[in-house]
């Protein structure tokens, strides 16, 4: 592992940067930097000859960095007020157990499908956020019961199939339920944990054996990587958070809504290229 890492410096800056981002946007967002570091780490490492597993391996390493960058956020974002801790409360356990679901998903099948899907539906959650009206709403709170259950597992079934936070659902379903944006994102930030470590965790039994991995994985989580990557975008979270309560909140929105354009045509040219 050391040779590799001192033979591929381009791979290590390449981390760097991808860890300051990652941050940054997790802060600013609340959505865990996966939009960013999945794409990055599947490139580099097909790039080096890992094309075999770079997706899984993208996946797992990015689930679990969302794991340190999604606490610190949501700690500086609770220290703004911004945290509803009843619904991570609520929430968490059905996120958990689709978290769980989706990691073992990935591990049987490709996703094309999936990340088609996720794509298109992205692309119109996205346009609501850039066009939409500020006071638009589905409902006047969070669905509870039945519908708290299904929502929770999918938001983590797709999430831990795609390596990201919930972030990028879970700011769509708070603020189509009346909540306001900034607790939309701060809330978020905490479903980024309930979907990262049980992932992780998953992907390390999967992964376990599985040829044709990068040197340092355990599993499908390729350790350096996970490492550089997350010390920078925890030192970078908190920047991120006072970036977000420093922006006007339909502008917020707005930016949001662009982030999510560009995970969406990624998901779906990925899923057109198989």
């Amino acid at each position: 592992m050391i040779d590799f890492l001192a033979s591929q410096w381009q791979f290590i800056l390449i981390l760097f940067a991808a860890g300051l981002f990652a941050g940054l946007i997790a802060g600013m967002f609340g959505i865990g930097g996966g939009a960013v570091i999945v794409p990055l780490l599947y490139f580099l490492l097909t790039g080096l000859d890992y094309a075999e597993t770079a997706q899984h391996v993208a996946v797992a390493t990015s689930l679990a960095t969302i794991i340190a960058t999604s606490t610190r956020s949501v700690i500086a974002h609770h220290r703004h007020g911004a945290v509803d801790i009843r619904v991570l409360r609520q929430w968490a356990p059905w996120i958990v157990l689709g978290a769980f679901g989706g990691m073992f998903l990935a591990s049987l099948m490709s996703g094309r499908l999936l990340a088609g899907l996720f794509g298109v539906m992205a692309i119109l959650v996205a346009l609501q956020f850039i066009f939409g009206r500020g006071n638009f709403r589905l409902a006047d709170d969070l669905p509870t019961g039945l519908p708290r259950a299904g929502l929770g597992g999918l938001i983590g079934t797709l999430s831990g199939l795609m390596g990201i936070g919930g972030g990028t659902f879970g700011i769509a379903l708070m603020t189509f339920s009346g909540r306001p944006i900034h607790q939309a994102i701060g809330t978020a930030a905490g479903f980024g944990v309930a979907i990262g470590l049980p992932g992780a965790i998953m992907a390390v039994f999967v992964g376990a054996g599985v040829d044709l991995r990068p040197p340092g994985s355990l599993g499908y989580v390729n350790l350096p990587a996970f490492l550089i990557i997350s010390i920078l975008s925890v030192t970078m979270a908190p920047i991120g958070v006072k970036l977000a309560h420093k922006l006007d909140g339909q502008l917020l929105k707005r930016l949001f809504g662009m982030l999510l354009v560009i995970v969406a045509i990624r998901m779906i040219s990925a899923s057109i290229a198989g």
